[in-house]
């Protein structure tokens, strides 16, 4: 999933904020946003968790709901 969220990361560079977190490093914010596997994807408006998916994701999806977030 590394190469598409890099690819999503600079595609909307101007746009949105793309976050990388090792739950292992940061277990705190792992349990907090109730992490259970990797990978999961959040998508935040206004520091609100709106959208969330774990295990792979195709491009496509991840950029259509992060569009919908910047509309």
């Amino acid at each position: 999933m590394t190469p598409v969220v890099e690819e999503l990361s600079k595609e909307l560079a101007t746009q949105v904020y793309i976050l990388k977190i090792d739950v292992d490093q940061y277990e705190e914010l792992a349990e907090q946003y109730r992490v259970q596997s990797v990978p999961t994807f959040i998508l935040f408006d206004k520091g609100e968790a709106v959208w969330r998916k774990s295990g792979i994701v195709n491009k496509s999806v991840l950029l259509e709901e992060a569009e919908k977030l910047i509309k």
